[in-house]
């Protein structure tokens, strides 16, 4: 599927102009050498550009990049391989400078500077013939009357100083420095119809029935590289698709003939993906949310529309809805989700986008010279806003003001005082999966969270743990056809014994420091929450006879009495034995949203007799 999906996003871009038309590559020009029509070299012009960037401190710098031009498809042979109007300095003069020295020469160990000028001549050559042009001709004089051994003092490369070998060329006529060389209307006519040539050419070569297209076309042998997946991979690039050892190969077929990929599909789909993980539209996570996973995504459209949209929703910031703007969207998101819409209508109509459009998400971990496929998914793209925003809805708690984010979701599964900084990617990928489909979360989410509260006991509930435990609960019940029992608020009428007991702790936990005189070092949290969640019936009743100590140090102790009375008459006066691993993230729930009634403003201490009137008036279940 991924093979197909990319091969057609490259059909949709061309159709747009935003991919390389075949036989032709984006090469880094950062000079130009001016031409006289006798092939000597007037002068090297500079064709950088300025751009500024953001500093880490915030400040704005500007630097020279070099220009993209579209020229002859480049080669990826290591080996000596000379291009059609060449690009690379050790071809073009074939000279070596020495930095130390700060000359040039001819010589070194293996002569390679030698062998690939003269590959370059030979190649070039042979192609300039019969065309004519201005600067066509000149380029062919200089190709016949450079000589490398008499170039060692040229002043115009020496000006260049050791920049010389880093930089990438393209020819002109002196004073026409807007017209390239390899955009002469001859040369590109000319290169197009070799091109075709070539690829006829292949017929030779192994036919079969291409995988993807059904047609039978010249098979692959070598398939191109994809740049950009991570730090952690290759600069110079890793294959998909590649077969390297003779145990992969089948029916005597060797390398990548193996895959039965057709070499236009093979050119179709490299370019795509380079283009998702290089190109400057935005199609790639920037965060490591995933630690060495790349994460591309794009929707079958050329609009760049889907895919800020896409990284608003993922990672909950975008360059396109900045500030306000992202946060409306994200509002607007969650408000339609809660009232049961298919947000379909109205965020989608105004941002112009079509519901029915696919989606595709990807995940790729490098490896020493082949990537590997972590996850792909697909879904419409008004379902992926819709599994997006219930997924989002499903998260909020009281305590809550932002959608929850991948990257929050992965720190809270670890200890804040741990140094291992790592999820198991594994299970990150299973949460991005329940996101986009809208199913299960993973269990071993809900097991992992329970454990690191019952863990983490010196420190609070924070609302992202009990709001990730919440949308489990509540999604496995929806799931299972059943109602969902936890709302983002304390819910007075929910009489699920966990979740009353959740509350209970946590009025009991309140009754403690409120009749506390002094700051306390240890409290039932820290000696009893672990057990009570898994066995309240062993343990309530110690902190209930706890309860009728700290009740007679308060001056009005009737809010509690109240509070305390009326839970346990829910609870019918019997403590369940033990909890299921569900039933323990409900008890959590119920103490964080119990809790968070009490304890505003950081007021862990104090509750005014305005307060206790008040609530008092309003009644306590």
């Amino acid at each position: 599927m991924l093979i197909q999906a990319l091969s057609d996003y490259y059909d949709t871009l061309a159709e747009a102009g935003k991919v390389l038309p075949q036989g032709y590559s984006n090469v880094k020009i950062h000079q130009c050498i001016c031409l006289t029509p006798e092939g000597q070299i007037d002068a090297i012009i500079d064709l950088q550009i300025s751009e500024q960037i953001s500093t880490a401190k915030g400040k704005i710098k500007e630097r020279l990049v070099p220009r993209n031009e579209l020229m002859p498809q480049r080669t990826e042979k290591s080996a000596i391989d000379a291009n059609i109007i060449e690009h690379r300095p050790r071809y073009l003069f074939g000279l070596n400078y020495d930095k130390e020295q700060g000359t040039f020469s001819t010589e070194d160990k293996t002569g390679k500077a030698q062998k690939s000028h003269q590959a370059f001549v030979k190649a070039n050559l042979a192609f300039l013939e019969g065309l004519d042009s201005p600067v066509v001709n000149a380029f062919r004089a200089f190709i016949e009357n450079w000589h490398p051994e008499e170039e060692c003092s040229n002043s115009h490369l020496l000006a260049l100083g050791k920049a010389y070998g880093n930089y990438g060329y393209a020819f002109c006529l002196s004073g026409f420095p807007h017209l390239l060389l390899h955009n002469d209307a001859a040369v590109r006519d000319k290169w197009s119809k070799q091109y075709a040539s070539d690829k006829a050419a292949t017929q030779g070569a192994v036919v079969g029935q291409c995988a993807v297209s059904g047609q039978r076309e010249p098979v692959a042998r070598i398939h191109g590289k994809i740049k950009g997946v991570s730090p952690a991979g290759l600069a110079t690039g890793a294959v998909l698709i590649g077969f390297n050892n003779p145990s992969e190969n089948s029916y005597g077929n060797e390398q990548a003939y193996n895959s039965n990929i057709s070499e236009a599909v093979m050119k179709k789909y490299v370019e795509a993906l380079n283009y998702l993980l290089n190109g400057d539209a935005k199609h790639r996570a920037q965060k490591a949310t995933l630690d060495d996973l790349t994460v591309a995504y794009w929707a079958m459209s050329p609009r760049q529309t889907y895919s800020d949209m896409a990284e608003l929703l993922l990672f909950c910031e975008s360059q396109s809805f900045p500030g306000e703007q992202a946060e409306q969207v994200l509002a607007a998101l969650l408000r339609d989700a809660k009232e049961g819409n298919i947000i379909m209508d109205r965020l989608c109509s105004s941002q112009g986008i079509d519901p029915q459009v696919d989606f595709y998400l990807l995940g790729l971990k490098p490896n020493s010279s082949r990537l590997s496929v972590k996850f792909l998914y697909r879904r419409k793209f008004g379902e992926f806003l819709y599994n997006i925003a219930r997924h989002q809805l499903d998260m909020q708690i009281i305590g809550l003001t932002k959608p929850v984010q991948l990257w929050q979701i992965k720190k809270t599964l670890l200890s804040p005082k741990s140094t291992n900084d790592k999820v198991n990617p594994a299970l990150m990928v299973k949460i991005m999966e329940a996101m986009l489909y809208g199913t299960r979360y993973p269990s071993f989410l809900l097991a992992t969270l329970v454990r690191r509260v019952k863990t983490d006991i010196d420190l609070e509930v924070d609302p992202i743990r009990a709001g990730v435990i919440k949308a489990c609960i509540n999604r496995n019940a929806r799931l299972s056809g059943k109602k969902e029992e936890l709302g983002m608020g304390l819910d007075l009428e929910n009489n699920n014994p966990a979740y009353l007991c959740g509350r209970l702790f946590a009025v009991l936990e309140s009754l403690q420091w409120r009749a506390s005189e002094t700051q306390l070092n240890r409290t039932i949290k820290d000696a009893y929450f672990a057990s009570s969640v898994a066995n309240p019936a062993l343990i309530f009743p110690k902190l209930i006879m706890l309860a009728h100590n700290h009740l007679k140090k308060l001056k009005k102790p009737i809010y509690f009495e109240r509070l305390i009375g009326g839970i346990i008459d829910c609870l019918q006066g019997c403590f369940p034995g033990t909890l299921s691993l569900e039933e323990q993230g409900e008890f959590i729930v119920g103490y964080y949203q119990q809790r968070q009634t009490f304890f505003n403003h950081n007021d862990d201490k104090q509750l005014d007799d305005k307060q206790l009137k008040e609530e008092q008036d309003n009644g306590v279940k």
